[in-house]
């Protein structure tokens, strides 16, 4: 994966934790992080004022605009406690610090380092007693086994 993809990975973890992670194609985790990060909008934030704040109207303009950002801030800053924002900021950050392992390939996979035969389908170690894949439920034949 380029390095240009992986910095974009981390930039849209940031902004909105789970979006790295569509980037590099990591779906599950992707869907994780944005249920979390929606979830703990909603229970940190007071969603009904920010709401009206900004559906007022006034919205129309360059200058009504940053009034309006302006007067959203001071709500958060007002309304929430400072473990709220923490937890936010730390979802956020987690979200970004994985995408960018993943993207960058700095994880390890279960099982890279050592010599046993590795899944066809999903890559992954397999159990020399079972005739399909544990991880990835593929059957398989006498030949299918990929070595490392």
């Amino acid at each position: 994966m380029s390095w240009i993809r992986a910095v974009v990975a981390v930039g849209l973890s940031l902004l909105v934790p789970g979006a790295g992670h569509v980037v590099i194609r990591d779906w599950g985790r992707a869907v994780l992080f944005g249920a979390l990060f929606v979830t703990s909008v909603v229970l940190l934030l007071p969603v009904e004022q920010l709401w009206a704040i900004a559906g007022d109207g006034s919205m129309t303009s360059a200058g009504s605009m940053q009034e309006t950002m302006t007067e959203l801030s001071e709500t958060v800053d007002g309304e929430t406690d400072t473990i709220d924002r923490f937890t936010l900021l730390f979802l956020s950050l987690f979200a970004a610090i994985h995408a960018g392992t993943q993207a960058f390939g700095l994880t390890d996979t279960p099982g890279a380092d050592e010599d046993v035969a590795a899944c066809p389908t999903c890559g992954k170690p397999l159990d020399e007693e079972l005739s399909f894949c544990h991880w990835c439920t593929t059957r398989l034949d006498e030949g299918d086994q990929v070595a490392p």
